[in-house]
């Protein structure tokens, strides 16, 4: 995941610089074009030489403020001697770069106004709403803050780094929400990000690059093209990580069904704490994978021969400056997460919506959508490479690192946190999973495909919106006891 962030990164520079350049030459051309009459001179010569310094001195004063507020690298002022003028610079120049690193900032006044209605408890849906909105910008500046951190600390330590905080969102709100015991909610949040990205962004990326790269320049049918062997890899991972929903949905049953039902919860969870402990270990030896001994499997859109060649990508914060930011946005983000948590009870009371459809829908799209929109610019830029590492590596950050933690954080927090998911959510996953492999097997896709993914996903939301919390099997070992009782 780091070296597709890292990709990325390079490639939406070089379409800045490539912009950047072609103003630069319409403006030398106009230069050329206003300097062109003063090669001749006549009685006019003086008075177009004044306007032309006049308007050399309103683009020069325009160049400054553009400079002060919409360059995303530097600020005049950051290198006064002047310590008084330089640290106002300095931040101003961080929140200014800050600001500028993604369009989905614009939502940030909804900061404000979710942080009041919390506060002064304007009603849960209110509540739920603007800190919902709220969570989406500041999902992006922490990804951002992150990215500037691991630019300092090279390719391993940065991929430990994106690692940890590649879902950062997700991990705050499940704590959160596993604090005040909402298990159903953090089991539903978990599964609803892996399906958001295998189904809703990997949909969409494959549709949206299908249709703008439909054809080729003979106008013959165009499929784009991916390292199959990544997503071979991805998808066997993602099937372990169905098996281990599976193997203790079995184990219940089969307890359940014996002489001892009332063992069965302890022994799912002793199940589910070890399972927990090897995902781990699997997930870190797939970081050593995939930034070691792998690496070239993972980063195929840079030939090696290419690597020497490339501008080493520069941070536009220093290090200390990123960490204020990551943790400034972190404690924010606890804020949020904890008010749109307190009002999911009193939105699931008024009978409108599920426990399971905020979790497996919505609180997904709070994490991740700056991530699924970049996924998508990538790939119609004819990326798949990286968009499917954005996609599937998200995927895999969930099943292997986020859910294990989580569990062995409920251990310790005295909580039943365990892999025994909802059997209609259970069903789902597997059923994704499967789809997800037959599309991907053949390292092609195109916008039908993409059509097929997203279409799956959008039956599995209405499926779970038309689906009422109790309808849900959340105890099955009360279910199973009572039909044992009536047998």
């Amino acid at each position: 995941m780091a070296y597709i962030t890292v990709a990325f990164r390079k490639t939406m520079k070089a379409m800045r610089t490539n912009t950047g350049t072609r103003q630069g030459t319409g403006a030398g051309a106009d230069a050329g074009r206003s300097d062109g009459p003063s090669q001749d001179a006549d009685e006019r010569t003086r008075l177009l030489s004044n306007g032309g310094a006049g308007a050399d001195h309103e683009t020069s004063r325009g160049s400054f403020w553009r400079q002060v507020f919409l360059d995303p690298k530097t600020t005049p002022g950051l290198d006064d001697p002047n310590p008084f003028v330089k640290w106002p610079v300095h931040c101003f120049n961080i929140l200014k770069v800050v600001l500028l690193s993604n369009y989905v900032n614009i939502l940030l006044v909804f900061v404000p106004l979710g942080l009041i209605a919390g506060k002064m408890e304007w009603g849960a849906t209110a509540v739920f709403t603007l800190n919902f909105f709220a969570i989406i910008p500041l999902a992006a500046i922490l990804s951002f803050a992150t990215e500037e951190i691991s630019l300092k600390l090279g390719e391993t330590l940065g991929g430990l780094l994106n690692a940890t905080f590649g879902n950062a969102v997700e991990l705050i709100v499940s704590i959160i929400a596993l604090q005040n015991n909402q298990i159903e909610v953090v089991k539903s949040s978990m599964l609803g990000s892996i399906l958001s990205n295998l189904l809703l962004v990997m949909g969409m990326c494959f549709f949206l690059g299908g249709i703008c790269n439909m054809t080729d320049h003979n106008g013959i049918g165009f499929e784009q093209q991916f390292a199959s062997g990544t997503a071979q890899t991805a998808c066997s991972l993602m099937a372990l990580s169905t098996a281990s929903m599976v193997i203790p949905a079995a184990l219940s049953m089969v307890i359940e069904r014996g002489p001892n039902p009332d063992a069965a919860k302890e022994s799912v969870l002793i199940l589910s704490r070890g399972t927990a402990v090897i995902l781990l270990l699997l997930y870190v030896l797939y970081l050593y994978f995939q930034l070691r001994t792998h690496k070239n499997l993972f980063n195929p859109e840079a030939p090696e021969a290419q690597e020497d060649d490339q501008e080493p990508e520069e941070a536009t914060m220093n290090a200390w400056s990123a960490a204020a930011v990551l943790i400034l946005t972190t404690i924010v983000i606890s804020f949020c997460a904890d008010y749109l948590v307190d009002s999911i009870d009193d939105i699931v009371a008024t009978g409108k919506i599920s426990k399971n459809f905020i979790g497996l829908i919505l609180i997904p799209i709070v994490g991740n959508a700056a991530e699924h929109v970049t996924a998508c610019v990538v790939a119609i830029r004819d990326k798949m490479d990286l968009a499917m590492g954005v996609a599937v590596g998200s995927s895999i950050q969930i099943a292997l690192l986020v859910t294990p933690f989580l569990v062995l954080l409920g251990w310790a927090m005295g909580k039943e946190m365990d892999f025994q998911f909802e059997t209609f959510e259970t069903v789902s996953f597997f059923i994704s999973v499967l789809v997800v492999t037959y599309v991907v097997q053949d390292g092609r896709s195109n916008y039908l495909e993409g059509a097929m993914l997203f279409g799956l996903y959008v039956i599995i939301a209405v499926a779970f919106y038309a689906t009422p919390s109790d309808a849900l099997d959340g105890d099955v070992t009360g279910t199973v006891l009572s039909l044992l009782k009536l047998k």
